[in-house]
């Protein structure tokens, strides 16, 4: 039995499509309402909350593997229970982050989450996954763009290679599924660099209509996102937008292709993929 927790998530909806595709069973994916969430057929819905862990436990029930998002938040309690309940193995989604900018808040806090896993004395195997950007952080312009606003974008020009979330489930599905990636950290990325301005473009080409650009500076930027992220968030968000960007953060690495056998989809395919959204 699969566990996948997050599963109405980017990853977690794409992860479950996987490994039905593939015909891995059986599957058991956690949600809040299960009467809402609409899994594949064949996926058994329990209902769970991470803040409460006790609610974990039917779900842990014969599971071996377990699908983490860090920002799930596991702590030592969840990974107790999922030790006591047979649990194997866990990929744990954490962030490039950790590698680039280990000094950021956010970046701290998911190092401590995989020290967390590695060092609980589980006796579980892990595979971490260090994802950069995702594809689908584009969806903050989804208001502006649906109401025929100028996208409002601090460091316009600054390429990032942004991973489309299907290719983190593609990978994560290999680390459950198939032998070889027990104690590995992957750090993922798109297949090239691409900045805002051209996700913007590229967005406007499945739509099929202009999207306006409107450059803005630091300061201006960091009072838009602190309104929603916290201070600390927007400032990290914009150190890694372009504001204190370095070599390892802008490296393209064929990670997915290598773990997959699929070259990384590019982000142009994201945004056809979900032009619905900014209509």
């Amino acid at each position: 039995m699969i566990l996948v927790t997050g599963a109405t998530g980017n990853i977690g909806n794409a992860l479950l499509k996987e490994l039905r595709a593939s015909g891995t069973g059986p599957l058991r994916a956690l949600t809040r309402d299960a009467a809402r969430a609409g899994f594949p057929a064949g996926v058994e819905a329990v209902e769970g909350d991470f803040g409460r862990a006790a609610t974990l436990k039917p779900a842990l029930d014969g599971v071996r593997a377990l699908f983490l998002p860090s920002r799930m938040g596991p702590d030592a309690d969840i990974l107790d229970l999922a030790r006591q309940a047979g649990v194997e193995h866990v990929v744990l989604v954490s962030s490039i982050t950790v590698q680039t900018h280990p000094h950021l808040g956010p970046a701290e806090e998911n190092l401590a989450v995989e020290r967390l896993l590695k060092d609980s004395g589980s006796g579980m195997s892990w595979t971490i996954l260090r994802p950069t950007q995702f594809a689908s952080n584009a969806l903050w312009w989804a208001d502006a763009i649906r109401t025929r606003e100028p996208v409002r974008l601090p460091y316009a020009d600054v390429g990032l290679p942004a991973i489309h979330p299907a290719d983190i489930a593609a990978v994560t599905r290999v680390a459950l599924t198939e032998p070889g990636h027990r104690g590995r950290t992957y750090a993922l990325t798109g297949p090239e660099r691409i900045t805002a301005r051209q996700q913007i473009e590229a967005i406007a080409a499945a739509l099929g209509w202009e999207v306006p650009v409107a450059e803005i500076g630091r300061e201006e930027a960091q009072r838009d996102m602190a309104a929603f992220l916290g201070e600390e968030a927007a400032s990290a968000v914009l150190d890694l937008m372009g504001g204190d960007v370095n070599d390892e953060l802008l490296a393209v690495r064929d990670t997915v292709e290598r773990v997959t056998g699929r070259p990384a989809r590019p982000f142009r395919q994201w945004a056809a993929e979900n032009a619905a959204a900014f209509r």
